[in-house]
């Protein structure tokens, strides 16, 4: 992959992380300034599953951003965009669409498939 290609794709994984980063923070003072004491045992558990919720969606959130730092670093080794099994080249249009991938399409394919059957 060319060094034009490899920069667009560092300046998507760089913003997405950035973007990530920024309402996890946002979540962690939301969370901390909020200290409302709902009487209603009903309101407490509404707010406490909404709370959990958030907090589901922010684990994959962290999950993202470890699978983002793991991109940049392949592409500072320089094997960003090549399968891992097969060490083929990853279509363009599927690192546009998950620029995180570390498998080719057919690859992956072969994978579900293989975990469908399990």
């Amino acid at each position: 992959m060319n060094t034009e290609k490899l920069e667009y794709f560092r300046g998507i994984l760089q913003e997405e992380k950035r973007s990530l980063l920024e309402e996890a923070g946002r979540t962690v003072s939301e969370m901390t300034s909020d200290t409302t004491n709902f009487p209603d045992p009903t309101d407490r558990a509404t707010q406490e599953s909404d709370r959990t919720f958030e907090l589901r969606i922010r684990d994959r959130e962290r999950k993202l951003i470890v699978k983002i730092q793991e991109a940049l670093a392949r592409i500072e080794a320089g094997t960003f965009g090549i399968c891992e099994v097969c060490e083929e080249d990853i279509s363009e249009a599927r690192l546009k669409a998950r620029p995180v991938t570390t498998l080719c399409i057919d690859c992956k394919m072969e994978q579900e498939k293989k975990e469908r059957f399990r």
